[in-house]
């Protein structure tokens, strides 16, 4: 999206949501940006839903989250630029939520910041794994040697980014918590674990596993914890002018060795029950693990329950070298992908066609928000559809002992991670393709099938014969030459993305009602208006190309948002010259944007138009 549009809807959101006094925090994961609200109450939630630029708002986990897209890392640094904000507040005072809800706010605070990363460097992992078996690389080159150290440096140092996002979440001093989890992971501490020697602390034996804490996750992620207590009180015992050397040193000497003694061996302890736990179940059915997890996953993604998984996931990858839980997901993912093109094929709205294939290309690629909340859910049977096609495929992923050999956001280009990079481990990555096809295929046939419902606001009403043939003719907001919508400027228009309709280059500088109606939106630089009529047509006019950049320079609105208004109403005064002056295009497109509501938008082969004229006929 332009930068223009992402600072608009960007303003838009944080104003809905009741401005920054209202924010305790904002983060942002692939596809959503995460409020935490000290009042959920406040936050105009219909109205963020209705706006252009959002695909759905979900509350859950103690989050108010707000589903915008691939280009939500845009619009969440227009966001802070405009409020502020931080990724936390220095307070806050909202509801924290029943223990679950806790649970999930801190494991998604600390996991999303670096998942994007994790992502990349799993998916090179199994690239490598892919030409090594294939024979393409030497895994004795020096070109694997460092691509290998680029794909699993971050994994194999992953304490320090927990560290980091742990105490963001914490507030504790980010960086006294990398000086904890460094001393956890030095080198010389790993190679002592790993040649199995005695270590004590004076007299108190230090146990650690083999590998050390080296990719390990709930040890550091308690520690931070605690840190933010000790951090406390050397604050509170420390002289005010020596606190920056004092709090870090106090804090340290305490954190470090109580790190090694107690809190690293429990932190230990119970990601191997976490484990084990897992274990237990998938070995007690992995057809049935499969399918339940292949199953409700997208349901588990709407609700946030998703992240309480990834501290399992990643203790399987860290203490086994894979994960088979991840792996039967991957049917569940492609399967969105799968019933969103059905949808795409099946549907005859141009709008509804081109969001179900931008859905299937992000799905594909692992993001399957904007899929579920933009095209499947909302039409209710495609998302069944999807469900019983992660199901299946998630059955035969999980019986076949399909494993994840790489770490990070689950898509079709994980399929190289299900090569065994671990000697005497194997894994079929053949079943893992099958299981992922059929995942597909069931959802892509259920949907063609079962067809779908019409979302919701979305009424179907039967005409009669007359009705058919019924038409409505719009009076023209402006005089001057008729320009094809094709020729505009701007790919959304000239493309018909937004609906049918006729451009216009005005000759005057006045903006009037199309007909009898409620204008339903203005934007505060005038620069757009939205209006409703009587008989339900929505029209868009947008004046000009980027004129929004001109905030509002040139521009005088007449109405405001739900005024009723009439035919040839003034609405709003232009400054043709101060536009031209900026060097942005003048031309008015004039769109129907419900125009899949209509048999035709039709105009009147007019080469230039007065205000008041008859220009634009509705066909129902």
């Amino acid at each position: 999206m332009p930068k223009q549009a992402n600072q608009e809807l960007a303003k838009d959101v944080l104003e809905l949501v009741g401005g920054k006094k209202n924010v305790n925090s904002v983060v942002h994961c692939a596809t959503r940006l995460r409020f935490k609200l000290k009042d959920e109450s406040v936050a105009k939630t219909e109205e963020i839903k209705n706006h252009p630029g959002v695909i759905q708002v979900v509350q859950s986990g103690g989050q108010y989250q707000v589903v915008i897209g691939s280009h939500v890392k845009d619009v969440y640094a227009e966001l802070l630029e405009q409020s502020g904000l931080g990724g936390a507040s220095s307070e806050e005072t909202g509801p924290k939520g029943n223990i679950f809800n806790q649970f999930i706010d801190i494991i998604s605070g600390i996991f999303t910041p670096f998942l994007g990363a994790l992502a990349g460097v799993g998916v090179l992992k199994g690239l490598l794994t892919l030409l090594v078996v294939t024979g393409l690389l030497s895994d004795q080159s020096g070109t694997y040697q460092i691509l290998f150290a680029a794909s699993d440096g971050f994994m194999q140092f992953l304490p320090f980014a927990i560290a980091f996002t742990a105490a963001k979440k914490f507030k504790a001093d980010p960086f006294i918590a990398l000086a904890v989890s460094g001393a956890l992971l030095y080198p010389a501490i790993t190679a002592i674990a790993g040649a199995q020697s005695g270590l004590d602390f004076f007299g108190i034996p230090v146990i650690i596993g083999p590998t050390g804490y080296m990719q390990t996750v709930i040890p550091i992620i308690i520690a931070v914890w605690i840190q933010t207590y000790v951090e406390k009180f050397a604050k509170k015992i420390s002289p005010g002018f020596l606190q920056i050397i004092l709090v870090p040193l106090i804090t340290v000497l305490v954190m470090v060795p109580l790190a090694f003694v107690a809190i690293g061996p429990i932190g230990t302890i119970i990601g191997a029950v976490l484990g084990k736990g897992y274990s237990a179940i998938f070995g007690f059915s992995p057809i049935v693990a499969g399918a339940v997890m292949g199953g409700l996953w997208q349901v588990f993604v709407m609700f946030g329950m998703h992240w309480g998984f990834i501290p399992i996931a990643l203790v399987n990858l860290t203490t086994n070298g894979y994960d088979t839980m991840t792996a039967m997901l991957l049917g569940a993912v492609i399967a969105q992908a799968g019933a969103a093109l059905a949808v795409a094929i099946k549907t005859k709205s141009e709008k509804r066609k081109a969001l179900a294939i931008s859905g299937t290309l992000t799905a594909i690629f692992g993001i399957t928000e904007p899929t579920v909340y933009g095209v499947t859910l909302p039409l209710k049977k495609p998302f069944y559809a999807a469900c019983i096609g992660g199901a299946v495929g998630g059955a035969i992923i999980g019986g076949a002992g399909v494993k994840m050999f790489t770490g990070g956001l689950i898509s079709l280009l994980s399929i190289p991670g299900f090569i065994s990079n671990i000697d005497g481990v194997e894994s079929s990555v053949v079943m893992g393709i099958i299981g992922t096809l059929v995942s597909f295929v069931i959802a892509f046939v259920l949907t063609l099938v079962l067809g779908f419902d019409k979302e919701a606001g979305e009424v179907e009403t039967p005409k009669t014969t007359s009705e058919s043939k019924s038409r409505e003719t719009l009076k023209s907001p402006l005089t001057g030459k008729i320009v094809p919508m094709t020729e505009v400027p701007d790919e959304v228009f000239a493309s018909g993305a937004l609906g049918k309709g006729i451009a216009i280059e005005p000759a005057i500088g006045e903006l009037r009602a199309p007909a009898n109606g409620v204008i339903t939106t203005i934007f505060p630089t005038g620069h757009a208006v939205g209006l409703t009529t009587d008989s339900g047509a929505e029209i868009l006019m947008h004046i000009g190309m980027d004129t929004v950049e001109l905030n509002g320079e040139g521009f005088e609105k007449f109405v405001k948002q739900d005024d009723v208004v009439k035919a040839g109403d003034l609405l709003v005064k232009f400054d043709i010259e101060a536009i031209r002056k900026a060097k942005k295009p003048v031309v008015t497109p004039i769109v129907v944007t419900n125009s899949n509501d209509y048999l035709d938008v039709l105009d009147l082969n007019q080469q230039e138009v007065i205000e008041g004229e008859e220009f634009l006929t509705l066909v129902k």
